[in-house]
């Protein structure tokens, strides 16, 4: 998958306005077509698959295991 394409987030933009104007008008349900509800579940997919490779890259990055070292004497010097 190639992560250095923009993804268009435009179907999350419309079912979020969607909300929002549902919202304000007090409307008690939302209505979308199926093609609406396709393109959003894509959308939803791919942002979820690029965050997790991201996160997966980051955790890669940063896999730099400190060694901490304790050392106790059994309290002799009191």
């Amino acid at each position: 998958m190639q992560t250095n394409q923009p993804i268009n987030t435009m179907p999350i933009q419309q079912f979020l306005n969607q909300v929002k104007t549902a919202d304000a008008s007090k409307a008690k349900e939302i209505k979308m077509t199926t093609e609406q509800a396709k393109s959003l579940a894509f959308t939803l997919g791919i942002v979820m698959a690029r965050l997790n490779g991201d996160l997966e890259q980051l955790l890669q990055k940063s896999n730099n295991e400190e060694v901490i070292k304790i050392s106790m004497d059994g309290g002799n010097s009191w």
